[in-house]
């Protein structure tokens, strides 16, 4: 067999927008104002729960660190791919690349556990209200909390350390704002059929399993309500929900779009766009959601602005 020439890549260029150089400061502008308004109205609930002592209740509390999840993972994409507007040209090695992947990949396993010990808060909230506090009591809201963050953050292990195996001999150019793992993989010169079979085993050992519990638990919820001979009392049960149930289908829904596909059935340029779903829409959208749909951290956000 002939030794193969190939000159090995160990740093890449990150296309972010550039395909877009006619509405360039327009972009800029537009993810600059996402990234602000999410921050600022993420930090706005954390700061609102943190403050009043009416919204220290485990639902607030896992929706805390819910918010702390969309900072975390639109600071490690967006101030990158706004400087890459103005760096042209600017590369990152395969170790930087790698470093993000990782720390991405395991905030989005920590937003899916999270997503799902929320629906758990919600199921006991209706369908066990007298024991609720009993049950999700401080100790087990932290050991929750603490797990979801510490699986969700050893989750991507297996991706990474197969990602750093790969070969990168075609190409140093990323069709991407960030360093994606289907991005990665599609400019490898290696088989990247071992990353594909672990990233369909570990979607469905998080999300899949994260989805069946989520669906479980608002099974029993819907099922509770509907026993309650109060219309004004459903309401005010599936009102408790609203929030949550509608973050969970954007969240899953974008998802699930992007990723659960062949690599070949992939188009990058796509992706990109679909990449946006939940990279950007989703986080500046649960601020929002939740304090249009939860009449007290409504009030009390309303309360402190005036």
């Amino acid at each position: 067999m002939k030794e193969q020439n190939l000159t090995l890549v160990e740093k890449f260029l990150i296309v972010g927008f550039s395909d877009f150089p006619q509405i360039k400061v327009i972009l800029f502008i537009a993810f600059l104002l996402i990234y602000l308004f999410t921050l600022t109205g993420n930090l706005l609930i954390v700061t609102a729960i943190c403050c009043s002592s009416q919204l220290h209740s485990p639902m607030y509390f896992f929706l805390t660190n819910l918010a702390l999840i969309d900072i975390t993972y639109t600071s490690i994409l967006f101030p990158p791919m706004l400087a890459r507007f103005f760096l042209n040209g600017t590369f990152i090695s395969l170790t930087e690349c790698l470093l993000q992947m990782h720390f991405f990949v395991g905030i989005v396993s920590t937003e899916f556990l999270f997503l799902t010990i929320m629906a758990y808060d919600r199921y006991v909230a209706i369908c066990h209200p007298l024991r609720y506090l009993t049950i999700m009591n401080r100790a087990v809201c932290i050991g929750l909390t603490a797990g979801c963050w510490l699986v969700g953050l050893i989750d991507p292990t297996p991706h990474t350390v197969l990602m750093s195996k790969l070969s990168f001999c075609a190409t140093h150019t990323i069709n991407h704002f960030f360093c994606d793992v289907t991005a990665l993989m599609k400019i490898s010169c290696s088989s990247t059929h071992a990353l594909e079979t672990q990233t369909y085993i570990l979607g469905a050992t998080v999300a899949v399993m994260s989805f069946i519990l989520v669906i479980t638990s608002y099974v029993n919820i819907i099922s509770a309500v509907l026993k309650i001979k109060s219309t004004e009392g459903r309401r005010k049960a599936f009102s408790t929900c609203a929030s949550h149930f509608t973050v969970v289908v954007l969240f899953y829904g974008s998802i699930c779009s992007t990723y659960m596909r062949p690599t070949s059935a992939y188009s990058m340029k796509d992706n990109k766009i679909l990449s946006l779903t939940y990279t950007a829409l989703t986080p500046l959208c649960n601020p929002i959601i939740y304090s249009l749909k939860n009449r007290e951290l409504k009030n009390v956000l309303m309360k402190n602005s005036g």
